[in-house]
């Protein structure tokens, strides 16, 4: 049973079907070997190679167009980044000038305030001073105008106590004069 079915195998092949001579149409391998030529002859002749081929072509010839379009958009592309990253820098060199500037120009108007500042500093101790000295000459000047008449009360006493009536007019008069003279 070992050796029966491969045995039975190869009889069951076409070529050992087919009885007689290889050119008759009782052999089937002569048939599927006509049916063969004729339908390759029927395809040549309705030209289903050229279409094929035609087919084939513009199948290639569109694939091609596809990778020439594919091709010159990354090229694009490719530009258009080369583009936008020369801009981003651009913008980055613009943005660093711009921070630099407002350090700058912070700096400077942080030493004019400090100059602003120091000058208003200087013109209240001016005022404050001017205000001192001003209380000072007032203070001096009411401390001379109570000295004076506290003089004058006390030499008032004094002479009169101590002068004549005559005496009296006689200097009243010398003090008078004297003021004419220094008020003209």
């Amino acid at each position: 049973m070992r050796f029966t079915v491969p045995f039975l195998t190869l009889l069951a092949t076409p070529a050992v079907a087919a009885s007689g001579p290889f050119f008759s149409l009782a052999n089937t391998d002569f048939i599927v070997l006509m049916a063969f030529i004729v339908f390759v002859a029927v395809l040549v002749y309705l030209k289903v190679p050229g279409l094929l081929m035609g087919l084939l072509d513009k199948r290639a010839e569109g694939i091609q167009s596809e990778l020439d379009e594919a091709k010159a958009l990354r090229e694009e592309a490719q530009t258009i980044l080369a583009g936008y990253e020369r801009k981003s820098r651009e913008v980055e060199a613009q943005a660093q000038k711009i921070v630099e500037r407002a350090k700058v120009e912070a700096e400077e108007a942080a030493e004019a305030a400090k100059a602003a500042l120091e000058a208003s500093i200087e013109r209240r101790l001016k005022a404050a001073e001017d205000q001192i000295a001003s209380a000072e000459a007032s203070a001096v000047r009411e401390v001379r105008d109570r000295a004076v008449e506290v003089a004058v009360a006390a030499a008032s006493e004094v002479l009169a106590n101590s002068i004549s009536d005559d005496e009296a007019d006689a200097m009243i008069e010398a003090s008078i004069s004297e003021v004419k003279d220094r008020l003209h």
